[in-house]
């Protein structure tokens, strides 16, 4: 007789058999494909954990994709600006030791050098990466700029600069040459100057008029038009005495003309001569000034001229010029920077008063007016009109500041399209000579009036002008105009515009330089060239409180170390979330190999005893 086999699918050791044949099967898996199971359920209880890290480490792969394309716009961008560097110094050198040996185009080798230096310069600033315009603000699908031709040239309906530059020059030279300015002898002992218009942006200003001449009455600038005149009375001026006359140009210089009384023979420069009388030294002097100002108005004036004209065609810039009015002084006189905001009858206050509670509302900021003790955007009635345009143009924030010349207001802004002035006293912003609202006509500004030599007004261009910068103003900062997320709590601001003040006065100043030309053979034409090269050089310098290429190169680095920064915190989370999903979903492959190891000799054990048993008999088992 003899004993059944042992049940080996029942049997507690056929379970373990199985059990170790299961584990095997997922140790090979794991050993295979390196991860701990091919399920979420199998990871364990941390997997929760790993999927978010999964989750955060996507966010920061986003985010180094992100870093890397914004770095690279970035390094072009600064490649650019340092293309515009140094083309900018170029210039600047050229036009400080520019010989001045005119070519048969009417121009010098450095104006040739400038030419060349503008083509660079516009084809930096269409600089793309990719598919985008870097120097195009928000209108990254559009070139930044216009051709070197057009601009400089035009087109067949549009001016370029050199027509602006040719159109300035007729109007602030004037019909006689003389710069605007009118010469007459009142009596037959003085002399007079005075401007041909009031109001008007062209032609010589007069600043300023002092004497040393012996018995000599100076009078002015005062009135409007200003005039400004020296009587020599009965008296004879002595050698070596003179008369200056201060003059402010187109382009904010300024400039003076010396004559010093003589009795010398031949006469020097820059004198008049001593005559038998005061009569007759008078209309010398006249004669004398009458010479000094028509070869100011054809040299300075001339380059100070194309530079405004340049500013006409470039610059956002504009300026809002009111009308000439006069105080309310006994005798009634062209206000000026002095003249109060409120006064008493026969004083030197505008003709309606501004009164406590009125308020002036500039670019959406509001002035109110109050009795006295003025704070913040406050005004005392019996402040100043210089106190009132100076607190205007801190909220501007303009680079130039507003004047009062001959009666006439002008405010002047960095940006002509923002400029908005009202007033709940309409009265007293008509006695500073301002219509109900102020703007500031939007550039390009051409001469308005024909002929243009006795015209008197600046208008809208932009029907008729060549557009220099093609891309968006954007509303906000240049910077805003591109930005990325570097990180979750980081967004870097990295876009660039042409038309920031820093290229655009650079683009100006070389292309004024290139476009101007003057007569190969003319008589002051050595001293146009001179002083416009003095004007480029100057312009092309950087300045205290503008706006540099350096600049924005400066804002360009600082983006570029916060994302490096980013970069840098982000490698450490990276690493650290990695390891957190390593650590719950990955096998190690040398713990799996020792544990496989482990079960086939267990497996191993485990079928040795279970072939022994299963041979097992009763007669076997009683041995």
């Amino acid at each position: 007789m003899s004993i059944a086999s042992i049940n080996y699918a029942s049997s507690v050791l056929g379970l373990s058999v199985r059990n170790i044949n299961e584990r095997l099967t997922n140790l090979s898996a794991q050993l295979s494909t390196g991860k701990l199971s091919q399920t979420y359920a199998g990871m364990g209880v941390n997997e929760g954990f790993a999927i978010a890290a999964r989750a955060q480490l996507s966010n920061i792969s986003a985010y180094t994709d992100t870093i890397t394309s914004v770095n690279v716009n970035i390094g072009i961008e600064n490649t650019a600006l340092q293309s515009l560097v140094n083309s900018r110094n170029t210039v600047q050198n050229a036009a400080a030791s520019t010989a001045q040996n005119i070519n048969s185009n009417g121009q010098t080798m450095g104006q040739q050098t400038a030419l060349s230096q503008l083509t660079s310069m516009l084809d930096v600033l269409n600089t793309q990466s990719g598919n985008r315009y870097l120097f195009s603000g928000t209108a990254v699908n559009t070139p930044s700029v216009a051709s070197v031709s057009d601009i400089l040239n035009g087109t067949t309906t549009l001016a370029g600069l050199k027509t602006v530059i040719a159109e300035r020059q007729q109007a602030d030279l004037g019909l006689t040459g003389m710069g605007r300015l009118v010469l007459t002898q009142p009596v037959p002992t003085s002399v007079q100057i005075a401007e041909d218009a009031a109001g008007s942006p062209f032609g010589l200003k007069l600043a300023a008029i002092s004497s040393t001449l012996s018995g000599s009455t100076v009078t002015g600038p005062s009135g409007s038009p200003a005039a400004a005149s020296v009587d020599l009375g009965a008296t004879n001026p002595n050698d070596g005495e003179k008369v200056s006359f201060q003059f402010m140009l187109p382009d904010g210089s300024t400039e003076q003309i010396d004559l010093t009384a003589s009795s010398a023979t031949p006469l020097p420069s820059g004198s008049f001569a001593i005559g038998a009388n005061s009569t007759i030294t008078a209309t010398n002097l006249n004669n004398a000034l009458n010479s000094a100002i028509q070869k100011l108005a054809n040299t300075s004036l001339v380059a100070a001229s194309a530079v405004a004209a340049s500013d006409n065609f470039f610059n956002i810039a504009g300026t809002a010029t009111g009308t000439a009015v006069n105080n309310k002084a006994a005798v009634p006189a062209p206000i000026t920077g002095a003249t109060l905001l409120s006064g008493a009858a026969a004083t030197d206050s505008i003709a309606t008063d501004f009164a406590p509670g009125d308020t002036i509302t500039v670019n959406g900021t509001q002035i109110t007016f109050v009795a006295a003790g003025a704070t913040g955007n406050q005004l005392n009635v019996t402040d100043s009109i210089q106190t009132l345009l100076s607190k205007i143009d801190s909220i501007t924030g303009t680079s130039t500041p507003s004047t009062v010349h001959g009666g006439v207001i002008t405010i002047h802004t960095d940006d002509a399209a923002s400029l908005n002035v009202t007033s709940s006293n309409a009265a007293a912003l008509a006695a500073l000579g301002f219509p109900a609202t102020v703007t500031a006509p939007t550039p390009p500004l051409r001469v308005g009036g024909v002929p243009l030599g006795s015209a008197t007004t600046l208008v809208n261009g932009s029907a008729n002008t060549v557009k220099w910068y093609t891309g968006n103003s954007g509303p906000g900062p240049a910077r805003s105009t591109a930005t990325a997320r570097a990180d979750d709590a980081l967004t870097v601001q990295y876009g660039a515009q042409a038309n920031e003040t820093a290229i655009r006065s650079a683009l100006q100043s070389v292309a004024v330089f290139a476009a101007f030309s003057t007569s190969p053979t003319g008589t002051n034409s050595g001293g146009q060239i001179s002083a416009l090269s003095y004007r480029v050089t100057l312009q092309l310098l950087e300045h205290s409180g503008q706006q540099n290429i350096e600049d924005i190169q400066t804002d360009l680095a600082m983006a570029q170390s916060m994302m490096k920064d980013a970069s840098a915190r982000q490698s450490q989370a990276k690493a650290t979330l990695q390891s957190l999903v390593d650590q719950t979903e990955l096998a190690s492959p040398d713990q799996v190999a020792a544990e496989i190891l482990a079960l086939q000799t267990a497996l191993q054990a485990s079928y040795q005893t279970t072939s022994m048993l299963s041979q097992l008999t009763l007669v076997k088992f009683l041995a």
